[in-house]
């Protein structure tokens, strides 16, 4: 039977630890933490249920969250008022945008010390979902020393932060893109797979070694529906240490972009 990566299960841990530091925020410190969500009025059913998934999240533990829904021309003054706000202490835009073209520029717009996403130039925190997957391997004791590490897929979201992240610890790491050679030949000898490329069902069996670990972080969105990067007969082998369809990286990113937001209050509290 496949060993699974339950994200959500090490996400359960931490809400329990951050439930007590915005207790201690709030009541010690007089410090509401509070996320800013800056979205298309244009966005589709996946990313509106997205939101709400950050949303119930934030509630359990007393995190303040607005939800700014706007034209995209709109975003770069709703993002200049958050900035300003001495009340918000996190400000994400909710990918992806209307115009993809803008990401960059409108990710840059946020102040590093409120870029909890980690996806401007500043990079007070790193990227949230590289970061949860890390967290993710940690949590299961999935040692990446000495292994031979793939991540399919270089975006701002998760691929290129990963990278960096893992790089610069001195891990072993193959990155591939579409621009990339002999990807089947690189991922059929890896022993750790990341994909994050946001093409469905991309990752078939044929390119997965035996006993791989793999770890989906794609996103599309078919119909309506969020689908991932592997295919389904990847899900059927029993050899595999895998994230589930659905509760893998997605819970434990909405944790750490929490934690982001924590970890800039305490910063105004003088606790970090």
């Amino acid at each position: 039977m496949a060993r699974v990566l339950n994200g959500g299960e090490i996400a359960d841990f931490i809400k329990e630890r951050q439930i007590k530091q915005v207790r201690n925020l709030r009541q010690e410190h007089h410090i509401a933490p509070k996320l800013v969500i800056i979205k298309s009025d244009n966005s589709n059913q996946a990313i509106d249920s997205y939101v709400r998934m950050k949303q119930r999240y934030a509630e359990d533990m007393l995190i303040d969250v607005d939800v700014i829904s706007i034209a995209q021309d709109q975003m770069r003054d709703a993002i200049e008022r958050a900035n300003a706000d001495d009340a918000v202490h996190g400000i994400i835009i909710q990918l992806p945008l209307d115009d993809p073209a803008q990401t960059d520029e409108l990710c840059g717009l946020i102040a590093p010390q409120k870029d909890v996403d980690g996806l401007g130039s500043g990079e007070v925190f790193t990227g949230a979902t590289a970061e949860a997957i890390d967290w993710l391997l940690a949590g299961y004791n999935v040692e990446l020393v000495g292994r031979r590490i793939a991540l399919l897929g270089h975006g701002r979201l998760v691929g290129e932060p990963l990278a960096k992240l893992w790089i610069e610890r001195g891990l072993n790491v193959t990155v591939l893109d579409e621009d990339s050679t002999d990807i089947g030949n690189t991922l059929i000898h890896s022993d750790v797979i990341v994909t994050a490329t946001g093409v469905p069902r991309i990752l078939t069996s044929d390119r997965v070694p035996v006993d791989a670990v793999v770890v989906d972080a794609g996103t599309a969105s078919e119909n309506g529906v969020l689908v991932g990067d592997v295919a389904p007969d990847v899900r059927e082998r029993k050899d595999l240490t895998i994230t589930p369809e659905k509760g893998g990286v997605g819970p434990l990113t909405i944790a750490v972009l929490f934690d982001h937001v924590i970890q800039a209050a305490l910063r105004i509290a003088g606790k970090l």
